[in-house]
């Protein structure tokens, strides 16, 4: 009797810990929605499994140890028992350990990148078509893993910009042998060849997408390299999303620039993006895509004359890159009445005054190109920003001015008080 009441106790800790883990039995099965409200991409808090005493509790304890005793029952290769054993090793994975101490819990975390690169193996072989109950929870695994906390970006820790971007050291993220491998399986998935858009898009949603373009902002290039990557497959793959990712990425640039806030480390990455997706509407023949392009230009090309003259090098030298595309340069050249006056005073003030030489030397190669594009219209955007400085000059001239009858007149005042 007394077994029977022990066995009974654990079965109902690992249901309990099931449900803290987000593996409970929920109402959004098969409704096309994973519930990912307690994995939240911000800087203000780190959200861990609700219930387990933190966002990494002690690797040795019974959950661990129970999810372990589970796993020789499946050790038989993935695609004699796909369902089953994808179901246990996924929740293994769900299980975050604190790398800020490299000598912590060194065999548990082992086991988790083992446990992985089988997960990651099996995708990749196309073994078999993964079963729609599963793929929820390999994005739900995936949500938990990537979608963290980031550290404060070095900016924010003083307030200031560093003075020379050239020589900041970039931050690694500790976590990263096990982040790459997830960031691995979730590119992989989306490559499959058996992998259904029509079931995928529900768990890929726009939700996902968004949380995607917030980890942009991470610090460490090498996640930024896979974002960058995850995003295109997923915009090639699920047109339906392709809309709403170029609105989401535009709305980063509105907030990074017209809002003016705090410092993003991925606009480099997003510009390249924005230049990829240009490429194939230049490559589209038909007229839909020329007029779609002309829709945009104006407020994208204003975007990108407010990155070339950033004060952050990389900023300013992926948005000139923009004009090492042929197809791009194309549909500049068709539209240049329209793109060079707004981008000519930026490229103008970076000759004049922009502190990197290779981005002096590009916007150099830039100018030059319109140049030979359209000599008249060259030359009247150049006519016109010389008297736009004109006026300025004599703007200043008056204020200056201004301030020195302003200073006469107080002078005389106070003598003759």
């Amino acid at each position: 009797m007394f077994n029977k009441i022990i066995k009974r106790g654990h079965r109902k800790g690992s249901k309990a810990d099931d449900s803290a883990f987000g593996y409970a039995q929920s109402g959004n099965r098969g409704s096309g929605v994973v519930s990912t409200s307690n994995v939240v991409v911000n800087h203000a808090s780190r959200v861990g499994p609700p219930g387990a005493g933190g966002p990494n509790f002690c690797a040795s304890s019974w959950w661990w140890r129970e999810r372990l005793m589970r796993l020789p029952h499946c050790r038989a290769p993935l695609k004699l028992c796909p369902c089953l054993g994808m179901s246990r090793k996924l929740q293994i994975c769900c299980y975050q350990f604190d790398f800020s101490d490299a000598l912590k819990s060194i065999r548990e975390k082992e086991i988790k990148r083992q446990t992985l690169s089988e997960l990651v193996d099996f995708i990749q072989s196309g073994s078999g078509k993964v079963h729609e109950n599963v793929q929820e929870e390999m994005i739900r695994m995936v949500s938990i893993n990537i979608f963290r906390c980031l550290p404060p970006a070095s900016h924010e820790n003083t307030g200031v910009e560093v003075a020379d971007p050239e020589e900041e050291e970039p931050y690694m993220e500790p976590s990263w042998p096990h982040l790459q491998i997830v960031y691995e399986l979730l590119l992989r998935y989306i490559m499959s060849q058996d992998t259904d858009t029509k079931v995928a898009k529900r768990y890929i949603d726009h939700s996902f997408v968004l949380k995607l373009l917030d980890l942009f902002d991470s610090e460490d290039p090498r996640e930024r390299e896979y974002l960058k990557t995850i995003l295109h497959r997923i915009y090639g793959k699920f047109m339906v999303h392709r809309p709403f990712i170029r609105k989401a990425i535009n709305n980063i640039f509105y907030r990074f620039y017209i809002w003016r806030q705090r410092g993003h480390s991925g606009i480099g990455e997003l510009l390249e993006i924005l230049g990829q997706y240009s490429s194939m509407v230049g490559r589209g023949a038909g007229a839909t895509q020329a007029a779609e392009f002309q829709r945009c230009m104006v407020p994208l090309f204003r975007q990108i004359a407010r990155c070339l003259n950033s004060p952050h090098f990389q900023v300013a030298e992926r948005a000139l890159f923009l004009w090492n595309n042929e197809h791009i340069v194309s549909l500049i050249a068709q539209n240049r009445n329209a793109i060079l006056p707004i981008i000519f005073e930026a490229l103008e003030k970076n000759i004049q005054s922009h502190w990197n030489q290779a981005v002096h030397g590009l916007t150099v190669n830039v100018r030059k190109m319109f140049l030979d594009m359209d000599v008249e219209l060259f030359e009247e955007c150049q006519r016109q920003f010389e008297e736009k400085q004109a006026k300025a000059r004599d703007v200043e001239e008056q204020r200056q001015l201004a301030w020195r009858r302003l200073a006469e007149v107080a002078g005389e005042d106070m003598v003759t008080v």
